[in-house]
């Protein structure tokens, strides 16, 4: 085939002609047919199902044309999903590719057009910066009710654990090929959430096909992840267990009234959040000088907490030991920062998603709604359809910790995602690796990336794992989005410079707050360090701050 751009080259010489020039070139692959044989996964082959040439508009400004790419990977049982792809093709290539992960279930192709949230406002989206940009809908496409219903097949769970994330991008590349007349020089991955998981994925099971990934808040561990899920839910399913948003804001500002100045800034986000777990007490706090236990452990309203509200919220603070360990090694789940994270403060900007993506805005039950958690959304899913098999079945039943009938199950779920505890072949091809997580995640929690990083220094060696990865914690940040510190960050420019450029992304990183305090910055600090205020200086300026390790501020 004759390499689409070099048609849109000769175009460009006959200025009148260019644009049906270049959407003649681009519509020439529609219909294109990839052998199975070119995709490293049995599949059923790929075909282009639609290519043409369009144009996205940037702060008023048209893009460069490029081409869009919309594909099918056809599965091996036919009652299994296929795999639906783009891939955006910029008529400027860089000679490099990115690809995008996804979210939650997935279901739906995510935008290749646009950046990844994270990146932040001012960032130019990889297809702006000359990448061809790739991405699937994990292998079946988001019913909106039960968006869980694929893991009943055995092929759509493989491709959501991370085939899908194969098989696009062996047929992405055949077409770069196709297009370029040539393979690109250097391959990245950019992911959140799931997305994060899927980065994992592919530095452990194909280490070969990247240079470099971003995994922001990853959510790998995905059993465990559900597990500790269904113990959240059952702890706020008791009676008078959930606390509302008024009364969760209430515990979040006694939080910050506690430990606000432990990292020297009184800027209403706790930077210091070991220190804080180590001497805040909710059930002895005070909020403006009154207990924020309500008298007599009753619930009495939306200004204090009930014993059994502050004993649900222990219960996800606290790690959750399984009766057996998995069958990837996970012995717990490690419980997340619940007394000292915002999780929907009424009336704030963001409070819809903050509070969907931390404990909701109904109380968890069977069957799920809407307004509930999406913690308890997710669970409720997981369980029902790739452990019980059930669409019946009642989550809440299950003991996370006695699992009985379903411990069999479970461990064979788990067993597919031991994919990622050893990355040796990654770095041995020179790998780069970033992860970045939020201290205030209450639906991936920090301390699981934590352990995560932990046991690859263990098994790896510190050395080793320190040569080609950094991860970073970011005080006051949720799942992806925050109204109390909502920080973006141009993580694909540091990962280019570290893989191409052997700059070292370690201390030099500052992350921007879009809506806490809009245009503040930090500095972002390699775990374990926090940003502590340096004494004087503009408090929403990174430059009066410096990365700390230790509760007396020792720098780094």
């Amino acid at each position: 085939m004759k390499p689409l751009f070099a048609t849109i080259a000769l175009a460009a010489l006959l200025a009148p002609g260019m644009a049906s020039a270049a959407t003649k070139s681009c519509d020439a692959l529609a219909g294109m047919v990839i052998d199975a044989a070119r995709i490293g996964l049995p599949t059923g082959g790929a075909k282009v199902t639609q290519a043409h040439t369009a144009q996205t508009t940037v702060k008023g400004t048209p893009s460069a044309p490029y081409c869009l790419i919309t594909g099918a990977i056809a599965p091996v049982d036919p009652a299994a999903p296929a795999i639906e792809f783009q891939l955006a093709l910029p008529q400027d290539w860089n000679h490099k590719v990115v690809m995008l992960g996804g979210g939650g279930f997935e279901g739906t192709i995510p935008d290749v057009t646009e950046p990844l949230a994270p990146l932040g406002p001012m960032a130019k989206s990889p297809l702006a910066r000359g990448y061809a940009v790739f991405a699937s809908d994990g292998g079946h496409k988001d019913p909106g009710i039960d968006p869980g219903a694929f893991l009943m097949n055995d092929e759509a769970y493989r491709n959501w654990m991370g085939n899908a994330l194969k098989k696009t991008r062996d047929a992405a590349l055949v077409l770069v090929r196709a297009a370029y007349g040539a393979a690109p020089d250097h391959a990245y991955f950019l992911g959140g959430s799931s997305g994060g998981r899927e980065g994992l994925i592919v530095a452990g099971r194909w280490p070969g096909d990247w240079d470099g990934v971003v995994s922001l808040y990853p959510a790998r561990n995905s059993v465990a992840l559900v597990l500790g899920g269904m113990a959240m839910n059952r702890a706020f399913a008791a009676p008078g267990a959930w606390p509302n948003p008024a009364k969760r804001q209430a515990l979040f500002e006694a939080a910050v009234e506690a430990c606000d100045r432990l990292d020297g800034a009184a800027d209403g986000v706790i930077g210091n959040v070991r220190a804080c777990r180590a001497t805040f007490r909710p059930q002895s706090a005070t909020l403006k000088g009154k207990p924020l236990r309500c008298p007599d452990g009753k619930d009495t309203g939306d200004t204090c907490l009930s014993d059994a509200q502050l004993a649900a919220l222990e219960r996800i603070d606290t790690p959750l030991r399984f009766g057996a360990p998995l069958a990837n090694g996970e012995t717990a789940y490690p419980g997340a920062n619940a007394f000292l994270s915002e999780s929907g403060a009424p009336g704030a900007p963001l409070q819809p998603l903050v509070s969907m993506l931390s404990l909701g805005n109904a109380q968890p039950a069977f069957p799920v709604t809407p307004a509930m958690a999406f913690s308890a959304i997710y669970a409720d899913n997981f369980v029902r359809f790739a452990i019980a098999r059930d669409p019946q079945f009642d989550p809440l039943t299950l003991d996370p910790q006695h699992l009985g009938a379903y411990a069999a199950r479970v461990r064979d779920l788990s067993a597919i995602e031991a994919v990622d505890g050893d990355l040796s072949a990654f770095a041995a091809h020179g790998g780069k690796l970033l992860i970045a997580h939020g201290t205030a995640d209450l639906l991936v929690t920090p301390r699981g990336t934590q352990a995560y990083v932990a046991g690859l220094r263990r098994r790896m060696g510190a050395g080793k794992v320190d040569a080609f990865l950094r991860f970073y914690e970011i005080p006051g940040f949720g799942h992806g989005v925050s109204d109390n510190f909502n920080a973006v960050w141009d993580s694909l420019t540091a990962l280019e410079g570290w893989a191409e450029r052997g700059i070292d992304p370690a201390h030099d990183q500052v992350v921007t707050d879009l809506v806490g305090m809009p245009g503040r910055t930090r500095p972002l600090c390699l775990y374990p360090g926090w940003p502590q205020y340096k004494g004087a200086g503009d408090m929403n300026s990174a430059a009066s701050f410096q990365c700390a390790t230790d509760s007396k501020g020792a720098a780094r």
